[in-house]
């Protein structure tokens, strides 16, 4: 079985292709037009191990909002897509992330389930990242959970500049969805016996 996906989002505000391949690591650098962005999707692809192409263009003359946040639908729904039935996943996965002073915790359910529980939104952090902010992030996670089925936790244990947030964010995420994409077994993870 495939677990692959190309999904492509065009609005009036973005036009974005993901492909996604839940079983190799081939390499594809994203090309979004927005500096810092890529630099995230680059750490999901190679600290999940997963293969991801981004290849999208938006309204960064307006700011990067919309284009970070159909990236996150997009990927949301690819995965989803990529998963099927989810029979045989690991299902869940957690991972602590350090960067510096920064320390960052996920948790994920691939239940088919959305919900995003953000903690830095209630926290001071400081500044930008190349434009993005903590913000930015709390959106293509929303879009991400939404269309993705995936219910996640984010902590932020230390740490209060942006750049290093956000990036020890979408590194424990990788390693997060690294582990629960995993095939493990041929029964499906849930007492429902469908998810």
């Amino acid at each position: 079985m495939s677990r692959t996906a190309t999904l492509k989002r065009t609005t009036s505000e973005t036009d974005i292709t993901v492909r996604l391949d839940l079983d190799s690591p081939a390499y594809d650098a994203p090309a979004t037009g927005h500096g810092f962005f890529d630099h995230m999707l680059d750490a999901l692809a190679r600290h999940s191990r997963l293969s991801l192409s981004v290849q999208a263009t938006g309204d960064l003359h307006i700011e990067p909002h919309h284009l970070i946040e159909d990236t996150g639908i997009t990927l949301g729904q690819a995965l989803s897509q990529a998963l099927g039935d989810r029979k045989g996943i690991e299902r869940y996965g957690s991972a602590f992330v350090p960067m510096d002073e920064t320390l960052a915790h996920v948790v994920l359910d691939l239940s088919g389930r959305a919900h995003l529980a953000f903690e830095p939104e209630t926290l001071d952090v400081w500044g930008t990242a190349g434009g993005m902010t903590h913000y930015h992030l709390r959106e293509f996670l929303r879009g991400f959970c939404n269309h993705g089925g995936v219910t996640l936790h984010v902590r932020l244990l230390a740490g209060r500049e942006a750049h290093h947030v956000i990036e020890a964010v979408v590194k424990a995420l990788a390693r997060a969805l690294r582990d629960a994409v995993a095939l493990t077994s041929d029964a499906m993870p849930s007492t429902k016996g469908s998810l």
